[in-house]
């Protein structure tokens, strides 16, 4: 079969309804199960507050994406937008902060996966395979991996929905709120809001979107309402039926409060966390193959990641080396408590976004400018306030990102 010479461009391939599962598929992942645990570490309770303000901060993020995204419908996410809307530098903080984190977090979920997933010992060389099969999934095409993501929102629901009502017969309220503090409680909502930011994952693959004006608009905030219902649910049924004490010592808490009225729901609830994980790092791989193309096609990145197969019409070439980082990562690292890390590296992301949005000509605003101002404003706020190990891990990436981009500058030059 002929193709042509050069292929440059990747196809629109994805509806409205593809976009919403994807974007499901990356914040009904692991996160669901395993964010909740820090989040009760350091505000208590009054994690449930944490939750409402981290909600508050990727609905502004959302909808600052969705209205940049319905003018630059392509690869790259906020990468492109910080270019287009405030220039180089700033698009590459974003794009190097989103492949960087997100990276680390592809390890810490297949790693997540295999730890409920694997028999013991065996924990790295399954998440290593686990890595190699999501790579070949995504190297075949977005349409790939929107239909396996699609299997992967249905069974992760359904183990929510078990998940809760087994732990509703236990579930009773007797908490204080506000005991932590403020300094807690925001804590708390930068580690939760690990578990929003995969609606990012939609404005990346603005390339291979039908109408993306108005599809992409449409299904991140679709996403965004979806996830937000259902973690409420979740925290407010953990909250009752553990208290705040359990979730914070228990590296499983749904597990854990999978007990009452059904006896074989616990099991379940671990088989659903090992898919949830599985779902994430599918959709992390999609998101870094985009974001990595389009950081290439500006010389960013080597240029050779710029690749895009001519059958398939994926990013190929970034997604066989990312394939190849994170089985390396999983095999010699232990990245499972890299949601504080992950969570700086998308609050940076966001805020570039958000000032992005901020800059955008009356023509092109769908949404009051105070919403991106706000949403600016708390995701500086939630940065710094992370735990320290988690902002200085991700102050040095970004200064050993700036340093790469001036000798490459000075190289070209």
């Amino acid at each position: 079969m002929a193709y042509p010479a050069r292929v440059t461009s990747l196809d629109r391939r994805l509806g409205t309804r593809d976009a919403v599962f994807l974007g499901l598929g990356s914040m009904l992942g692991a996160g669901v199960f395993a964010a909740f645990t820090p989040a009760a570490q350091a505000a208590g309770s009054g994690l449930l507050v944490g939750l409402v303000i981290a909600a508050i901060v990727a609905f502004c993020n959302a909808t600052s994406s969705a209205q940049l995204a319905a003018v630059y419908p392509t690869s790259g996410g906020t990468y492109v937008y910080g270019r287009e809307r405030l220039g180089e530098w700033w698009g590459f903080v974003a794009g190097w902060s989103f492949v960087v984190g997100k990276t680390a977090s592809c390890a810490a979920m297949a790693l997540t996966f295999a730890a409920y997933a694997a028999p013991a010992g065996w924990e790295r060389p399954l998440a290593a395979i686990a890595v190699v099969v999501l790579g070949i999934v995504n190297y075949r095409g977005i349409a790939k991996t929107a239909a396996l993501t699609r299997v992967i929102v249905v069974i992760v629901l359904l183990v929510l929905a078990v998940a809760v009502a087994s732990a509703v017969p236990a579930v009773s309220f007797q908490h204080e709120l506000f005991s932590s503090g403020p300094y807690g409680i925001l804590q708390s909502a930068g580690l939760l809001f690990f578990a929003f930011a995969g609606y990012a994952r939609i404005a990346t693959l603005g390339e291979e979107v039908r109408n993306p004006a108005r599809t992409i608009p449409r299904a991140i905030l679709i996403a965004l309402g979806i996830t937000v219902l259902v973690y409420a649910a979740v925290a407010v049924v953990l909250l009752g039926s553990l208290g705040a004490g359990g979730i914070a010592g228990d590296a499983a808490p749904l597990a854990a409060s999978a007990v009452g009225q059904f006896a074989w729901a616990a099991p379940v609830v671990r088989a659903g966390a090992a898919i949830a994980a599985l779902g994430a790092l599918l959709g992390l791989m999609a998101g870094i193959g985009r974001t990595s193309l389009a950081m290439a096609r500006e010389r960013d990145l080597p240029g050779w990641l710029a690749g895009v197969h001519p059958e398939y019409r994926s990013p190929y070439r970034a997604e066989l080396l990312l394939t190849v980082v994170v089985v390396v990562l999983v095999l010699t690292l232990d990245l499972r408590g890299a949601i504080g890390f992950s969570s700086f590296g998308v609050l940076v992301y966001y805020f570039v976004a958000n000032v992005a949005a901020l800059s955008q000509p009356a023509a092109d605003r769908r949404y009051p400018r105070v919403i991106a101002a706000l949403g600016g404003v708390l995701c500086a706020v939630l940065a710094a306030t992370l735990p320290w190990p988690s902002i200085a891990g991700g102050v040095l990436v970004l200064v050993a990102g700036v340093v790469y981009r001036l000798i490459r500058l000075r190289a070209s030059s």
